[in-house]
C-alpha cells in the first residue's frame, strides 16, 4: 500500500492560520503580506516562519495521528458490527488517543 503524505505547505498554511488567530487575541497586530505572516510589535516587526525540517516532521506526526485515529475507530466500528466508521466511533477513541500521543 502506498502511504499517503500530508503536504508541508498545507501544514504551514494551517500553522499560519493558528498563529494569526492567536495573535489576533493578543495586543499584537497581524498583517498578511505576500503570503507571509508578519506580527507587528511596538519594538520591531518579525516574520513568523517555520523551519522546513520542522514542517516535514509535523506533517509526518499529523499523518500518524490521523492514521491511528482511523485504525482505532475502525476497531470500535467492527466490534459494533458496523461496516462504516461513524463520528461517534472517533469520539470514543479520541480521549485515549490524545493521552497516548
Amino acid at each position: 500500500m502506498d502511504e499517503l503524505s500530508l503536504d508541508p505547505e498545507l501544514i504551514l498554511s494551517i500553522f499560519k492560520l493558528v498563529w494569526s488567530k492567536k495573535s489576533a487575541g493578543s495586543t499584537e497586530t497581524v498583517v498578511i503580506n505576500n503570503d507571509e505572516l508578519v506580527a507587528g510589535t511596538s519594538k520591531k516587526i518579525r516574520q513568523l516562519t517555520a523551519n522546513p525540517n520542522a514542517l516535514k516532521v509535523s506533517s509526518e506526526l499529523i499523518r500518524l495521528f490521523i492514521t491511528e485515529a482511523i485504525q482505532r475507530a475502525a476497531v470500535i466500528a467492527e466490534a459494533e458490527g458496523s461496516a462504516r466508521i461513524e463520528p461517534t466511533h472517533f469520539e470514543r477513541v479520541l480521549p485515549q488517543l490524545l493521552l497516548d500521543f
